[in-house]
């Protein structure tokens, strides 16, 4: 497993090194025989080690080290791979076949080290057999590296550990956003879950490649789920940007973002895809920030320059973006706006609280506490109060309704007499009632306007009594 993990740390460092080797590949026609491969009919190879759809037989002539270090050949790619230096098998990845069915796939990583006495002075043949039939999608660099290095490489550990720092802040604003939004239903709340949700995700589906070694078929869906998350995320951030600064043109950005970013899995390569994914997020949500600016509004100025430092860092170094810095941005993102979030709600809330003080020298009307703030809703104008759990539902004249952060019983007292407990989960404003009226087994109290409300058989006797008192209003049909 450490050798899996060495190897996964470095890739991008194994694929540059394979390059600057400058390994020379011929294809060829072969088999293997008594004493190891036997090959034929050799030619120049292309640019890349294709194998996809195909065996295929590779062999090269590299040096020997130049010291008496342990080496290796390090092979990562979407292939099952077996592999001979000077005749001598240094091993296998999986079974190499000429068809899917002779094929067992194996990992998308292997390691052989070689055996110093496999080395010759001068004129070392490496072969490899190579076959890629479970793939699934067709990669265009389906080999991301074929190399001899020093064996085990040396350990850099401090990449995967600013991951994984970046992985658990994301993990935590994605449920500081969740509370936030389950306690306020605020739209920006979950905008920014949905934000940082996606890029734990994306960290973490990042990391599966030097935590598990996993069998070269997962790699197209591994891949795909990156671009999928990344642009999952650049669409959030532009509807999280727009909401904040350019409100009229939400729907419009959003559906800009959708098409722009959704297009990115048109382009070749899955780096690709992912990077111009993130670059069009930023770059869409970059007009709607300048708005922001010139309208003065609070926050558009440090979305303005963090969306510049983004596209900075993604069109200077891109093959860093999906694997490091697109972490460290996100979390440098939703983490300070976690911490505003919080204190602004914390004033919201000292706010609604100075509002309820206010309120309560006004008997004609109910303060009303809800996400959107305090609103006083007249007495007069209540229909009926629908208790839901921690909330209650206020019926009002008209067809309109608001939800109230309080519990039916505590409204109970509160309200004055002329409403009155109808049903365990239901008050009815007796001003408003025209009629209680049998419906088979149940009861059912019509008011002025809206849906008949459930009598409960316990509560009909008072309903009634309370109805044909001398202040009631509304006649009373049976």
């Amino acid at each position: 497993m450490w050798r899996t993990l060495l190897l996964s740390l470095l890739l991008t460092s194994l694929a540059t090194l394979a390059r600057a080797q400058d390994m020379t590949w011929e294809a060829c026609h072969g088999a293997i025989g008594p004493s190891g491969p036997v090959l034929s009919d050799c030619r120049p190879l292309g640019d890349f080690v294709d194998p996809q759809g195909r065996e295929l037989w590779i062999r090269s002539t590299i040096p020997s080290p130049s010291d008496t270090q342990p080496s290796a050949l390090y092979v990562a790619g979407v292939a099952s791979s077996e592999a001979w230096l000077n005749g001598q098998r240094l091993g296998g990845n999986g079974v190499p076949g000429a068809s899917a069915r002779d094929e067992v796939p194996g990992r998308y990583q292997a390691i052989f080290p070689i055996r110093e006495t496999v080395w010759r002075p001068y004129g070392n043949t490496l072969v490899l057999r190579l076959s890629s039939f479970h793939g699934g999608l067709r990669f265009a660099g389906p080999m991301t590296a074929i190399v001899v290095l020093p064996y085990p490489y040396p350990q850099r550990t401090a990449l995967m550990a600013v991951t994984f720092v970046a992985t658990g802040a994301l993990l935590a604003a994605t449920f500081g956003f969740g509370v936030i939004h389950a306690l306020r239903r605020t739209g920006s709340s979950l905008a920014m879950a949905g934000m940082a949700g996606v890029a734990t995700l994306q960290a973490i589906v990042e990391s599966l490649r030097p935590l598990f070694n996993y069998p070269y078929p997962l790699h197209a869906w591994r891949m795909s789920a990156i671009w999928a998350l990344a642009a999952a995320f650049a669409i959030l951030l532009v509807a999280y940007v727009t909401s904040r600064f350019l409100p009229k043109a939400r729907g419009l950005m959003i559906g800009l973002a959708l098409g722009c970013v959704g297009a990115t899995v048109l382009l070749p390569g899955f780096d690709n895809k992912t990077v111009w994914a993130l670059i069009l997020g930023v770059t869409l949500a970059v007009p709607s920030a300048v708005a922001g600016v010139r309208l003065r509004l609070p926050g558009a100025r440090p979305a303005l320059a963090y969306l510049a430092l983004f596209l900075a860092l993604a069109l200077g170094f891109p093959e860093w973006l999906a694997d490091f810095s697109y972490f460290l941005l996100a979390a440098s993102l939703v983490l300070p706006l976690l911490m505003v979030e919080v204190v602004r709600l914390g004033r919201d809330d000292r706010g609604r609280e100075a509002a309820l003080t206010r309120a309560v020298s006004l008997p004609d009307r109910l303060t009303v506490a809800s996400a959107r703030g305090v609103e006083l809703a007249p007495l007069a104008e209540i229909l009926a109060v629908v208790g839901a759990d921690d909330y209650v539902e206020l019926r009002l004249v008209g067809g309109r309704s608001l939800l109230h952060a309080a519990r039916l019983d505590g409204l109970t007292t509160q309200l004055p007499a002329n409403f009155l407990r109808v049903h365990r989960s239901v008050i009815a404003n007796l001003a408003h009632v025209q009629r209680l009226e049998r419906d088979g087994d149940r009861w059912r109290l019509h008011l002025s306007e809206g849906a008949p409300l459930p009598v409960s058989r316990a509560r009909q006797p008072a309903v009634r009594e309370a109805l044909e008192a001398p202040h009631a209003v509304g006649a009373l049909s049976a």
